[in-house]
């Protein structure tokens, strides 16, 4: 995808972080945008903070951790602009919390949310780009979708899992010109910490360390857009973190001795 130029972008996660600054970068290039998240006032917000008309910019609430009415907001899109280009699976919720104090019912949620909940938008916006033949899905997965991590056994899982059902996909949409960028972030500065579920399903209301220090959400997204510019098909976003990966890769034992001395937070 050379331009974004009237092109119709789904973001899901528009009301902060990430997903913001999709929308303030996506605007800037030309694109209509739906913005989804579960808090209208802050997709409001969001929105008087753009450069964008009426008309390019609509607010479609959406709770991924319930999607019993997706296939129905996906029409309401296609009625408005008619047809989906890009759909962002920016939407998610992270973790702080122990396996052995998690109950079940908090693993469920998270990749209900997580998983189940960006399958199912995808699923309801697939047939429309299968039918005009074009699109590109972009999935913002973690690079602890690609390895565990201290207090976020569910939240890893449910990106491991992104990891392989994107994957599959891609191969699958090959043939109708639809293309699958997967996102593994390392340490962004967000809120998603702030925002992560703990054992007792309440919010872990702090902000790590780590995350503070993190690279700035406009970085990440030029990162990403550029990945799409590029034709990419997965691409790895942060700072030093983002070497665990290769560490993993050619030295695993060595990455096992690593990883367990990290500060969990």
């Amino acid at each position: 995808m050379e331009t974004f130029q009237n092109k119709v972008v789904w973001i899901t996660g528009a009301s902060s972080g990430i997903g913001e600054c999709f929308a303030k970068a996506l605007t800037a290039k030309g694109a209509k945008l739906i913005l989804s998240s579960r808090r209208r006032e802050e997709l409001e917000r969001v929105k008087k903070g753009l450069n964008a008309t009426d008309s390019d910019v609509f607010i479609l609430p959406l709770d991924l951790l319930d999607t019993s009415k997706v296939d129905e907001l996906t029409k309401q899109v296609i009625d408005k602009f008619g047809r989906i280009d890009v759909l962002i699976n920016n939407g998610g919720v992270s973790q702080r919390s122990l396996v052995k104090d998690t109950p079940v019912s908090i693993d469920r949620s998270i990749m209900e949310v997580n998983y189940f909940g960006t399958i199912a938008l995808t699923k309801s916006v697939l047939p429309y780009m299968i039918q005009q033949q074009s699109g590109q899905i972009i999935v913002i997965s973690s690079i602890v979708g690609k390895f565990g991590f201290y207090l976020r056994s569910a939240y890893s899982a449910s990106k491991h899992a992104l990891m392989g059902f994107f994957d599959s996909l891609r191969m699958e949409v090959y043939k109708d010109n639809i293309k699958i960028l997967i996102v593994c972030p390392g340490k962004i500065r967000t809120n998603i910490s702030m925002n992560a579920v703990t054992s007792d399903g309440s919010k872990h209301s702090k902000m790590d360390e780590s995350t503070v220090k993190g690279l700035s959400p406009e970085a990440c997204v030029e990162q990403i857009l550029n990945g799409v510019k590029n034709n990419k098909e997965e691409i790895f976003v942060g700072g030093k973190e983002i070497f665990a990966l290769l560490i993993k890769r050619f030295f695993p034992r060595l990455f096992s001795k690593m990883i367990r001395k990290q500060k969990a937070e």
